[in-house]
């Protein structure tokens, strides 16, 4: 692939093709669309008795345990603010808080760690609420029996990863349990981000005709987590996207008028193709993808395809989806790639119809409706 970055980004998500994906739905279109609309005003529906682990995947069960436990105790918000990060005003700016607790399982894998996960993560959900980090907690829990030098080993790939964002560790806490009451090592982090008055995001400032800019390709973290866990015999250089997108949230912002940037979202858990529907369903609106225009690394496409996964629902933890002004995109593109992002696009844009629905057309015209799912085939990837 050239290391040249294009002045101009190839047109993409034409007028026609959307305006074709609502004649290739089925004939009972309006019938269809009407059973999914009326499904998910419901309220999700706790029907568990007991957690599972598609209670941590970020999908429909995710949602449930959301809506039925945690926000009974804590309260309604606005579902389309059920963002990583808060966002506080304050009498003197705006604040944004976030925190995450991640359990990756194996405690390394190729292209990161649970340390760098845990800075990064942290990072990232700031950075997409319009923030620019500046400080993190950190909270270990530690099973009895922990080698000292893997300790070690992860604090100082934590280390790298702060100096790297530009974040310090200001302070944390540590915990030990019996052997067998953890795996290994837990890491819980916090942070804390400055918000620019005139950066505003979120769902409802989304608009029809507004373009979807993919930050780089998708699915590569969750295969190589799951390639490592597992152990698979695939010849296969698949590594994890674990970075901080900070730096190129910033860039986004540099090149575009901050009311061009409507919504931002790092798609970790349940992927591209959950963030995708969060916001769908939160505007209202629909969305129109080019499967062709969404970057896979071949290889990764390969696993996926070897696996019987689709990439759209593996999840990632060094990429961000903005929908932005369409007359904003194509700048925006441009400056994410001279940033790093080398394979920055435009993967879609935002329609009318079909309402609160994201809908992906593939090369031969075929288009198909995406969902999120209910659990993940592959839990405890961050």
């Amino acid at each position: 692939m050239s290391s040249a970055i294009p002045d101009q980004v190839p047109p993409t998500c034409s007028d026609a093709a959307v305006e074709a994906v609502g004649r290739r739905l089925p004939t009972d279109r309006e019938a269809t669309l009407r059973r999914v609309d009326e499904l998910r005003r419901r309220r999700p529906r706790l029907s568990d008795d007991r957690i599972t682990l598609a209670h941590g995947a970020g999908g429909k069960a995710s949602a449930a345990l959301i809506d039925a436990v945690f926000l009974d105790a804590f309260g309604q918000p606005d579902p389309a603010e059920l963002l990583d990060a808060a966002v506080i005003d304050l009498p003197g700016g705006r604040l944004a808080f976030s925190t995450d607790s991640f359990v990756v399982s194996p405690l390394r894998f190729p292209g990161g760690s649970l340390g760098d996960l845990a800075v990064n993560g942290t990072v990232n959900d700031l950075a997409v609420s319009g923030a620019r980090p500046r400080w993190l907690s950190a909270a270990f829990i530690l099973e009895e029996g922990l080698p000292i030098d893997e300790l070690r080993g992860l604090v100082d790939d934590m280390r790298r990863a702060a100096q790297t964002a530009g974040v310090a560790i200001v302070t944390g806490d540590t915990k030990v349990v019996p052997k067998g009451a953890a795996d290994a090592c837990f890491i819980t982090t916090s942070g804390l981000g400055l918000v620019p008055g005139e950066r505003r995001l979120g769902a409802a400032r989304v608009a029809v005709g507004d373009k979807l800019v993919c930050s780089g390709p998708i699915a590569g973290h969750g295969i190589a987590v799951m390639i490592a866990r597992h152990r698979l015999a695939l010849d296969a250089a698949i590594a994890s996207d674990t970075a901080p997108l900070n730096g190129l949230v910033e860039a986004l912002y540099e090149a575009v008028e901050p009311g061009q940037v409507r919504w931002l979202r790092d798609a970790t858990r349940g992927g591209l193709g959950t963030v995708a529907n969060e916001l769908a369903q939160a505007s209202g609106l629909g969305l129109w993808l080019a499967d062709d225009d969404i970057p896979v690394d071949e290889t990764v496409r390969a696993a996926c395809d070897m696996l019987g996964i689709d990439p759209l629902h593996v999840a990632n933890e060094g990429c961000f989806v903005a929908a932005l002004a369409a007359d904003g995109a194509d700048a925006g593109v441009v400056a994410l790639r001279r940033a790093g992002a080398a394979e920055a696009t435009v993967i879609g844009q935002v329609v009318a119809d079909p309402p609160g629905l994201v809908v992906v057309e593939n090369a031969l015209g075929g288009s198909r409706l995406v969902d999120r799912l209910v659990g993940d085939a592959l839990p405890r990837i961050c």
